[in-house]
């Protein structure tokens, strides 16, 4: 009986020891079936701005990844560029955040959320990043995505994502940066 207590003992606390899983993950691109039917680059040229920069779609030692260059600059009221997705559905309502794997020119970047309630052009929820030169896997809990103004909701909320972009952003700056996956966990 006691051998038996100390065995379920042992079970449980080394089931409470384990380690905690990452939550898995919804992959919604990794750029290998025609990405650029999908993405999209904008500067803040559409608003008078005079920041620029490209996005082209490689492939390298068996990986496809976007990559976005530029110059940002802050000249003129602007300040960024970015890629962007138009996602054909919302993410699941359980979503807890947004998955990345990226690297780049030892710099910051963000990502941005625009949903049902971002209806302004310059309305979107931000989260910033690093990057280094090594692929780096970057996950962004949705609670850490702050709005860009005050008449927007604190937190987004999952279902009402309706677009993703990664953006060079906010101050004067030459933007590289490799993206290989994007995914909602």
């Amino acid at each position: 009986m006691r051998s038996l207590f100390a065995l379920t003992l042992i079970l449980a606390l080394g089931s409470v020891a384990a380690p905690v899983a990452a939550p898995k993950a919804a992959l919604i691109e990794d750029f290998t079936m025609q990405p650029e039917t999908r993405w999209r680059f904008f500067s803040d040229a559409v608003m008078g701005g005079v920041s620029s920069g490209r996005v082209v779609f490689a492939e390298e030692g068996g990986r496809s990844y976007a990559r976005m260059t530029g110059t940002v600059s802050t000249a003129n009221r602007g300040g960024f560029i970015q890629m962007r997705l138009e996602l054909p559905d919302p993410p699941a309502p359980d979503t807890r955040g947004v998955r990345i794997v990226v690297r780049g020119n030892d710099q910051r970047y963000f990502v941005h959320l625009r949903t049902s309630g971002t209806v302004l052009p310059w309305q979107y929820y931000q989260s910033g990043f690093d990057v280094s030169g090594a692929w780096t896997e970057i996950r962004l809990p949705l609670d850490s995505f702050a709005p860009s103004g005050g008449l927007l909701r604190a937190t987004p909320r999952p279902q009402s994502v309706r677009s993703i972009a990664v953006v060079a952003y906010g101050r004067d700056h030459e933007a590289k940066i490799d993206v290989a996956e994007v995914a909602f966990y």
